[in-house]
């Protein structure tokens, strides 16, 4: 790369690393980007509460009232809670708070008047589209990692730590038990990434960041009741929520894969699509705000 072509390049580059720390700055010093941050924390909080009165005045049964398999195993080990809060945050609590934000990324610009100001930049739409997937993809890690996080923390407060027991049966260490906790938060995320190019192509198409925010959550409630009827079972595979809980795959002795590869496949499926479209429509949208 010649000299000339360092030149040019440099000022855009430090001006897109500019902007990214700034989108990040923003959006996390947000009080409603707090305030979903807190629910998220709440949730752990709340589920290890209500399993260590239940296990103090259950009778002693332990067995987590028939509920789901990782919720039985709380009481034995608090690291069962990181599965138990991230399987029960997932479904709806997690991917609102990814439709919040995303909805908002270029909508939000739009409705407050500052998207012109930003494509005057040197960076251009398309840089710039990044820069706000880029910042909806962190906050779908750190999203994650603080339901993680504040499981970790209530399970250790509240219950024993030591090796887990694994859905075949199998015995692991808790380091490892810990490594497979970080593995599914990972994946977690990842799984989030379907809804988040969706939210920000539906974010690309209006002007009101209310707007954008009520639709994404709106299909995201929507696609959730599509995927429990049984008369569409040859649609639902499709759903970008219908393998999502496929990280309890990760607890089993040995792993199973398929539906892991299949939810990260269909991940990246959305992504390719309604990222090439966000790009599409931011484009070749006309920008008055």
């Amino acid at each position: 790369m010649s000299q000339a072509d360092l030149a040019v390049r440099a000022p855009r580059l430090t001006w897109t690393f500019g902007l990214l720390r700034n989108e990040l700055v923003t959006t996390f010093r947000r009080w409603r980007t707090i305030a979903l941050l807190g629910v998220l924390a709440a949730v752990p909080i709340l589920v290890g509460i209500a399993v260590k009165l239940e296990t103090q005045g259950g009778a002693g049964r332990g067995d987590g009232g028939g509920g789901p398999v990782f919720i039985a195993q709380i009481t034995n080990n608090g690291l069962f809670l990181v599965f138990t809060a991230l399987a029960a945050t997932l479904p709806f609590f997690l991917p609102m708070a990814i439709g919040v934000v995303a909805g908002d990324a270029i909508a939000g610009e739009a409705s407050g008047g500052t998207l012109r100001y930003l494509l005057v930049a040197p960076a251009g739409r398309t840089r710039l589209l990044l820069t706000k997937y880029a910042t909806v993809m962190t906050f779908c890690l750190v999203a994650t990692l603080v339901v993680a996080l504040s499981a970790l923390t209530v399970g250790a407060l509240l219950f024993p730590l030591g090796d887990l027991t694994t859905i075949s049966g199998t015995q692991i260490s808790f380091a490892e038990g810990l490594g497979r906790a970080l593995l599914i938060a990972l994946v977690v995320a990842a799984s989030l990434t379907g809804i988040a190019a969706l939210g920000l192509f539906i974010s690309t198409m209006t002007s009101s960041g209310i707007a954008a925010m009520a639709t994404t959550v709106g299909l995201l409630i929507t696609v959730q009741i599509l995927d429990q009827i049984p008369q569409l079972h040859a649609l639902q595979p499709y759903f970008f929520s219908h393998y999502w809980l496929s990280f309890a795959d990760l607890m089993r002795e040995p792993v199973y894969w398929d539906d892991l590869v299949k939810n990260l496949g269909l991940q990246a499926l959305y992504v390719a699509v309604f990222g090439s479209a966000a790009w599409a429509r931011f484009t070749a949208k006309d920008i008055t705000a």
